[in-house]
């Protein structure tokens, strides 16, 4: 099968096993046989972030990685309660939204893109109101690429007795995970991203006993109920609904490659790929949005170089042809670009990208090294 290389922020780059462990004899969902397929892949999501299978359990749904960003936020607040998102970014910005659209009590606690958030300003927030009974963050932003300081967050929440829950979507199985030593509630991804499996089945790993508890909140949404969902797989072993059969083959080969790889071994790949990422635009004189002290090692948000030259769509399209994908920025009407490194992929393929890279600024007559008019924080 002809490879592609993505190097957008998911669906990665896949192996051929995986693609092909979709290609199965017919099932019905409800046979003995796809029970048990379930109910590994259960385990070994809880077992990628070192969870106690006693204390914590996985849930799956059909969808994006958006899926379980609906189902916790809507399935895990108290009658009364607030959520406090902590904002610095696109997703968690999506967060926020999710909230406005429930009619969710909430607050929006933003910060720059560019930056950190304020633990002494979150501290300030929790502190001065005691109805938020739910704290969510993000990982990774995936459109800039900061890695957010979820421990600390953790460590704030559970000291002002609100539970916490991470989007991991861009982190999980990539950069290693501890649940309890994170102090995370809950997180959550989809298979498309750091198992390097298929779009179409996502999941929350949580705390059981707190899943049982929200059975008690209000019911504000019937197919994203987090616990009617973890009580139909309880019981049944099923998803409560038709689950994406073939999708669900490929994620359990996808674990396996998984443990195979190693989870030290994957993230020592991605973070290959990662250096190799600055090291090529290095070179070529492009400038990073986020400081490199604070990004997470997966995701690059690059800034366009100030040229009569640059286009993003030609650049993009000489790249695809030739069998590379890069991907446009999440930064509000900022101009950047995104290179990740996620995916079935290692320096090599990086090196091969950037030699086509190369061709193509050459090509367009963009100049190397690229040209910015503005104070880098470098020069500062």
């Amino acid at each position: 099968m002809e490879r592609k290389i993505l190097l957008n922020p998911g669906p990665a780059t896949t192996t051929d096993t995986v693609k092909y462990a979709q290609i199965v004899p017919d099932i019905c969902p409800r046979e003995k046989e796809f029970v048990k397929l379930m109910k590994q892949i259960r385990e070994d999501l809880v077992k990628v972030v070192h969870g106690a299978p006693e204390e914590y359990t996985s849930v799956l749904f059909c969808g994006s990685g958006t899926i379980s960003m609906d189902v916790c936020l809507n399935s895990l607040l108290p009658a009364g309660k607030k959520v406090l998102v902590v904002n610095n970014g696109a997703y968690s910005s999506r967060a926020a939204e999710i909230c406005n659209y429930y009619d969710l009590p909430y607050i929006d606690l933003k910060f720059s893109v560019d930056v950190l958030p304020d633990l002494g300003e979150i501290e300030t927030v929790l502190e001065s109101d005691p109805d938020i009974a739910l704290v969510y963050a993000t990982h990774n932003e995936t459109g800039t690429g900061i890695l957010n300081p979820i421990r600390e967050i953790g460590a704030l929440a559970h000291k002002y007795h609100a539970a916490f829950v991470v989007d991991t979507t861009s982190t999980y199985a990539m950069r290693p995970i501890y649940i309890k030593e994170d102090n995370i509630d809950f997180c959550m991804a989809s298979a498309q991203k750091g198992l390097m499996a298929m779009t179409g089945v996502s999941y929350v790993i949580g705390n059981r006993k707190l899943i049982e508890e929200s059975r008690h909140f209000p019911k504000r949404s019937y197919y994203c109920n987090l616990y009617m969902q973890y009580e139909y797989f309880e019981k049944h072993g099923e998803m409560h609904f038709t689950p994406p059969v073939q999708t669900l083959y490929a994620l359990k080969q996808a674990l396996k490659e998984y443990f195979e790889e190693g989870e030290e071994e994957k993230w020592d790949r991605h973070s290959r790929v990662f250096e190799a990422i600055h090291k090529e635009l290095d070179k070529l004189g492009f400038r990073d949005v986020i400081k490199r002290e604070w990004q997470a090692g997966l995701v690059v948000a690059v800034k366009y170089p100030e040229d009569e030259n640059w286009d993003f769509d030609k650049i993009h399209d000489y790249c695809y042809e030739r069998g590379f994908t890069i991907y446009p920025g999440k930064i509000g009407d900022a101009k950047t670009f995104r290179l990740c490194a996620l995916g079935a992929i290692d320096e090599k393929d990086i090196s091969d990208f950037f030699h086509v890279f190369r061709e193509g600024l050459q090509e367009m007559r963009v100049k190397i090294p690229a040209v910015y008019h503005e104070v880098s924080n470098e020069e500062e």
